[in-house]
């Protein structure tokens, strides 16, 4: 579903095996996806223009792309439609801006792309092609309007980059991160998966963008290679049969679990078994503080893999690895973007309390 968001971790737990993590933000209490690896998901500001007058005419070079936190090549979607929309800009002689929450496109160049992506939207008759249409569209706005205004590390303002504070720390080498992302997640300001790849590095905690094709299909090859007993859930959905982390990496041997936000493609693969799903110790995440969650039994990623760590790091076969070191890197570059985001709201005039959410039931 478009409306959720689900992350997953890779790691390799020995020589011999790998194993991966995802995790269902919506639909589910803080479970697990693991590669002995993981699968694992904005300020106001005054209008600015999007920032295209540059070598290329406004379109996404591979170094820009890839200084985002990715690996891949451009994803040919969001090429297309960064250059419908230059040429829209050139149709209607007028000039993208972006502004308010979350850095949206406004004014009368909003009103127009509007129509022309709706119309888009509405004549494609495959619902894949609609998802993949949808995701490019909400990439290839945020590329641009975050040029020049976000710093590419660490997704915040430029005036408030925290890369200087956040400690580089090398996870171990039998574990990897997939941090499978909705659109809408992506370069948000608070969002605490770019944590990882900040902390560990960009090939141990691997983004992977809901509905870009090429991202998929990097990610599912890499789950399919490793095998199923090799790759697990952090949070499922709440009808997923879950296992503690002593259970699931405790012992050899690991119940088939479904999760299923991700359950169609792992059916594909593996038949009619998914992921093996794992459960977290549930407790708040520091980010409570200024983005609760929609309940207090859900956490933040870059809590989820906290606990990950901090859990694995209890089990003998994972004790000598100081995953507890790691879990303490990511726990402090938490606190930094706590306080830069804090910072920042406080420079603004802006609450630093949200309004906590009563139904703790939201899906």
């Amino acid at each position: 579903m478009l409306i959720s968001t689900t992350r997953a971790f890779t790691f390799k737990c020995s020589p011999s095996s790998f194993k991966s993590f995802s995790w269902s933000h919506m639909d589910s209490k803080p479970k697990t996806v693991v590669q002995y690896a993981f699968m694992s998901s904005a300020s106001r500001s005054p209008p600015r223009e999007a920032c295209v007058n540059d070598p290329g005419n406004g379109s996404i070079s591979l170094q820009e792309w890839q200084g985002w936190g990715t690996t891949s090549s451009v994803p040919a979607m969001v090429t297309k439609i960064v250059e419908e929309l230059k040429a829209l800009e050139t149709d209607i002689d007028a000039q993208m801006t972006f502004g308010g929450s979350g850095g949206k496109l406004q004014g009368y160049f909003k009103v127009q792309e509007d129509k022309k992506h709706r119309a888009t939207y509405q004549a494609l008759c495959d619902s894949e092609k609609k998802l993949q249409f949808f995701s490019a569209r909400q990439i290839a706005c945020r590329l641009l309007g975050s040029r020049g205004y976000l710093c590419q590390k660490c997704w915040l303002p430029l005036e408030d980059c925290m890369c200087s504070r956040v400690i580089a720390c090398n996870l171990w080498h039998g574990m990897r991160f997939w941090l499978y992302m909705h659109p809408k997640d992506f370069l948000r300001q608070n969002n605490t998966g770019k944590l990882l790849w900040q902390v560990f590095g960009i090939e141990a905690a691997t983004l992977c963008l809901y509905g870009i094709a090429e991202h998929e299909e990097i990610m599912w090859s890499t789950f399919k290679d490793a095998g199923k007993n090799n790759v697990c859930c952090l949070y499922p959905n709440k009808n997923a049969i879950s296992k503690s982390v002593q259970d699931a990496f405790g012992q050899e041997s690991s119940a088939d679990q479904k999760c299923r936000l991700t359950m169609e493609q792992a059916k594909s693969i593996w038949g009619e078994e998914g992921f093996p799903c794992i459960a977290l110790a549930t407790g708040a995440s520091a980010m409570h503080k200024l983005r609760p969650q929609p309940s207090w039994d859900r956490t933040c990623t870059a809590a989820a893999a906290i606990g990950l760590l901090s859990e694995l790091q209890l089990l003998p076969v994972f004790s000598s690895f100081g995953l507890d070191k790691q879990a303490e890197a990511v726990e402090h570059a938490l606190v930094v973007l706590l306080e830069a985001l804090t910072t920042r709201r406080l420079r603004m005039g802006r609450c630093i309390t949200r309004r906590v959410r009563h139904n703790s039931n939201i899906c």
